[in-house]
């Protein structure tokens, strides 16, 4: 049995022979948001350029993939470390102004992935259905915008979280004015930094948004063509220093494949991970707690036997 599977077994989670059927009919009314979205980056050329803006956005892609990697993915799709309701509901919070719709949603899209990886069953497997596809088209298809409550049983008894996952826009609306405001009182307060309102709105949001997306669907396409394997996880999925790099540890995922309900993917210390430091950090502030390590004996389970070929490292 798959470690994920006896994971949501444990939660009376749904078995993973459940037979899902990936839609292939875009839903260009629900998409037209995202189309907009990557319209209005266009807007940086307009508004101009300051040391303020540009440190803004890159503050806000990594903080935002942080909480995509560690709440989104580490906490409600693999439940690899545990918190408070408040800080359950915190962390929901703060995922869904990464603007990749709501935590249930995305949790349950994950925990298919990984009973099916690479898969018939599998909406995101670039073997199955192309690079393309697994990176964004996927997503933007009409069936694929439901959220499978019976892949979420375990969230789905919090009121809270379900009220997040259907109005997930709250927290993003929240965030762009915030960014808005934030850019017209540093250029109100201190002029020197040449910025204002829209600049800051366009750099910070807008840009850092696109950009924090495209490193975030890497995991689903690259990450499952190009790299190498140091186990046999029965997938395509792959170890890329890359990848690992821009979305602050995700790139080990032949790793994260082979025990995914670790807290770390970074199985040994010279693999950067990022995400697994600063939640070493929130648990040393009693944030959250009972992390779960990668045991012993999984690091020497399964391994690629294949030297020639590279793929062991």
């Amino acid at each position: 049995m798959p470690v994920d599977q006896a994971i949501f077994e444990e939660h009376g989670l749904g078995p993973s022979s459940q037979d899902y059927r990936a839609g292939q009919e875009i839903d260009w009314f629900r998409v037209l948001p995202f189309i907009l979205l990557h319209v209005a980056v266009f807007g940086i050329f307009f508004v101009g350029i300051s040391w303020f803006v540009v440190g803004l956005a890159l503050f806000m892609y990594f903080i935002r993939m942080f909480f995509v990697t560690a709440f989104y993915h580490r906490y409600f799709s693999h439940r690899s470390f545990k918190t408070s309701r408040l800080g359950q509901f915190a962390f929901a919070w703060l995922g869904c102004t990464a603007v990749q719709r709501g935590p249930l949603w995305w949790a349950a899209h994950h925990r298919k992935h990984h009973n099916h990886s690479d898969q018939s069953p599998d909406v995101h497997s670039p073997s199955m259905r192309g690079l393309v596809w697994s990176h964004m088209g996927w997503f933007l298809t009409r069936d694929n915008f439901e959220t499978d409550e019976s892949m979420v049983r375990d969230w789905r008894r919090y009121p809270e979280l379900n009220f997040l996952n259907r109005f997930d826009w709250i927290p993003v609306v929240v965030t762009a004015i915030a960014i808005f405001l934030l850019g017209h009182f540093v250029g109100k307060i201190f002029p020197v930094t040449e910025t204002g309102a829209w600049q800051a709105f366009f750099w910070g949001f807008v840009l850092s948004t696109i950009v924090l997306y495209h490193a975030t669907y890497t995991i689903n396409s690259l990450a499952h063509r190009y790299g190498k394997r140091r186990f046999n996880t029965g997938d395509d999925s792959r170890n890329n220093l890359l990848l690992a790099i821009l979305t602050m540890g995700e790139g080990w995922h032949n790793n994260h494949h082979h025990y995914p309900v670790s807290v770390r993917q970074g199985f040994y210390w010279w693999e950067l991970d990022l995400t697994w430091y600063l939640l070493l950090a929130m648990e040393k502030l009693n944030l959250i707690w009972d992390l779960r390590p990668v045991p012993r004996n999984i690091l020497s389970k399964n391994l690629a036997t294949s030297l020639e070929s590279g793929e062991l490292k």
